[in-house]
């Protein structure tokens, strides 16, 4: 593998680290398209348990920054969490039965649907100071196991569903609902590549590079998180129009 191939994935490392910070999702939304249009990979399911393995890697990296600035909710990050892991080992397996073309085209539909959600007007933009209660579980680990499932199918870290999902479960703010998501995007990651790696799905190279990159972004996007914090309108805005933008070049390319 050349040095301007491993440059390449490196720089979209670098911007899955720094969405991974700022939103707690969209990093492998743009990891797994980027392996495959700038890239080059053209083994879909290469892609995926590559991207997944370097998201999972970034996401912890990103955790350990936002636990510093205390913007992780860790009971109600937990929870989802832990429920999730088993509906992306599931939903792995069932990808894999799948051409990954097919796979593109369902991603990309689910990222709109996702992003259209997000810009729907908030009648609140959630209490910063929201807490685990009894009454949140029955709808946190449904949430959890669902969004688990989907990150599975689609080789996503999840983290555009991980924290809409937060955020309607507990009411926690957009930037308390990205720093908590991390959690499970990392651990969805890391069973989601670890089910790729057994069947050989995975480009270590790739992943290196995308990692070096990634804390590089992580990095850059550790001071941004703080003006996010307190503009959570704007950044929720920003984020869905990411990931439509997204979408949309990948129905166009595939």
């Amino acid at each position: 593998m050349d040095t301007a191939t491993l440059l390449l994935a490196s720089a979209g490392g670098a911007i899955v680290g720094l969405l991974l910070t700022l939103f707690g999702g969209g990093g492998s939304v743009l990891a797994t398209p980027w392996l495959i249009y700038v890239v080059g990979l053209t083994d879909i399911h290469l892609a995926i348990g590559t991207s997944a393995a370097a998201v999972a890697v970034n996401a912890a990296t990103g955790l350990a920054a936002q636990a510093r600035a205390g913007r992780v909710k860790w009971p109600c990050a937990v929870v989802f969490a832990l429920t999730g892991v088993t509906g992306s080992l599931v939903g792995a397996h069932l990808a894999k039965q799948v051409d990954g073309r097919a796979l593109l085209t369902w991603f990309a539909a689910a990222m709109i649907a996702i992003a259209l959600s997000m810009l729907r007007p908030k009648r609140s933009n959630g209490d910063p100071a929201v807490h685990l209660t009894g009454a949140m579980v029955p709808k946190l680990a449904p949430l959890g196991f669902l969004t688990g499932l989907a990150a599975g199918f689609f080789g996503i870290g999840g983290g555009f569903l991980i924290a809409p999902g937060l955020m309607a479960a507990t009411g926690m703010t957009l930037a308390n609902a990205g720093a908590s998501s991390l959690l499970s995007v990392a651990l969805f990651g890391a069973a989601t590549s670890a089910y790729y790696g057994a069947s050989g799905d995975v480009s270590w190279p790739l992943f290196g590079a995308l990692v070096v990159g990634g804390a590089l972004g992580t990095l850059i996007a550790t001071p941004l998180a703080r003006r996010l914090a307190r503009d959570p309108r704007t950044g929720r805005t920003i984020f869905a129009a990411m990931i439509i933008a997204v979408a949309l070049y990948i129905l166009l390319r595939r």
